[in-house]
């Protein structure tokens, strides 16, 4: 008996299938040179310009919003420093008949959208009004659970497949999603039927103070698209120009009908998980350190340089113009009057139901009181 497992063994084992390789796709390596001249993407000098200036742009409101919280006057944000160019360059690939479904942390596309920023600053002081997401903008709500957004791209993509729409949706998610079912649900469905979505996760390592190596025991996230039939990339996600170009070939892939792709895009997250997290408790220093000399703006800066794209000076327009719109932002936002309390009752249903009015009353009467 135990000769022939051993036979059953030996033949057995040439059928496994073994973990597949994957290469990371990059651009930029992390001191901003080419790693290969000819992957060098054909942007122009003022669409180069864009996504520095968008990166900048994050840097500074993530910086601002961190210190409003510890006035007192933001709700628990989640931060985005670290990850410019992972959202940077996916949201830039996208044109605008292109729908986002985004998590909470995605914050670029609210300036890349034309949405008001003093929309985000309102949402994150706790008035839900912020959300109201302007006509024309095909971006979705922010979505605090994880991984629900997935399955909203995925029924997006595969309604504007059913009308002959030419719209792609882009799911953002995190590593710590990848775990839930709607992640695989979304996937299966995507590569069953097709669809025009690109599933772009930003693997940032850490899913609050889970490593990625406890989410998973795959070597990458990126293969997890081959057991749904659909193809999968890691990509450089603190390379802007790699993201850009995989996100441009998987949203043109996807708009001409060949079907859904996943995107690890492999980054990590500077600060913490949101200003209610302390990230020293489960990482350690050295961590961070090395993380912070990939840092995917200094290394797009460092390019641009050499290019003569970039100056001293336009370096300190950016940031001033970005101080700017941000300290503006939060003004508008600061001055908007009050909401009245009814419309937390009113939108739920068509109609209020019998209960929600008396608890209507209730409330009006505490606050009267």
């Amino acid at each position: 008996m135990l000769q022939n497992i051993q036979v059953l063994k030996n033949v057995i084992k040439n059928y496994i299938i073994n973990e597949p390789t994957v290469q990371m796709y990059q651009i930029l390596n992390e001191f901003g040179e080419l790693v290969d001249k000819k992957l060098e993407p054909d942007l122009t000098e003022s669409e180069l310009l864009d996504l520095y200036k968008y990166m900048i742009f994050s840097k500074v409101a993530d910086s601002k919003f961190v210190k409003l919280h510890r006035q007192g006057r933001f709700g628990a944000y989640a931060m985005v420093r670290g990850q410019e160019a992972a959202m940077v360059g996916s949201a830039y690939a996208l044109e605008d008949q292109d729908w986002i479904f985004p998590t909470f942390r995605e914050l670029p596309y609210w300036l890349m959208r034309k949405i008001p920023l003093s929309n985000f600053v309102a949402y994150w002081q706790g008035d839900e009004r912020g959300l109201k997401i302007p006509n024309g903008a095909n971006v979705f709500t922010l979505s605090i659970p994880i991984a629900t957004q997935i399955l909203h791209a995925v029924g997006s993509a595969w309604a504007s497949k059913l009308t002959g729409e030419k719209s792609v949706s882009l799911a953002y998610f995190g590593d710590g999603a990848t775990s839930e079912g709607d992640f695989h649900e979304g996937l299966n469905f995507a590569g069953r039927f097709q669809v025009p979505a690109v599933l772009f996760c930003q693997n940032n390592q850490w899913a609050i103070s889970l490593p990625r190596i406890e989410q998973t025991h795959s070597k990458t996230i990126a293969q997890k698209a081959i057991s749904y039939g659909i193809p999968g990339i890691q990509v450089d996600g603190n390379d802007v120009l790699a993201v850009y170009e995989a996100t441009k070939y998987a949203v043109t892939n996807a708009r001409e009908g060949n079907g859904p792709m996943l995107i690890e895009a492999f980054t990590y997250r500077l600060g913490d998980h949101n200003t209610i997290d302390n990230s020293k408790k489960y990482r350690n220093e050295e961590e961070v350190l090395e993380w912070t000399k990939k840092d995917p703006i200094n290394r797009f800066e460092i390019y641009l340089k050499s290019k003569n794209i970039l100056d001293t000076d336009k370096i300190a327009s950016f940031y001033d113009e970005s101080t700017k719109m941000v300290d503006e932002a939060i003004e508008i936002a600061e001055k908007m009057a009050n909401q009245d309390v009814s419309e937390c009752f009113e939108y739920v249903y068509e109609e209020m139901t019998p209960r929600q009015k008396v608890e209507l009353e209730e409330l009006k009467k505490t606050l009267r009181r």
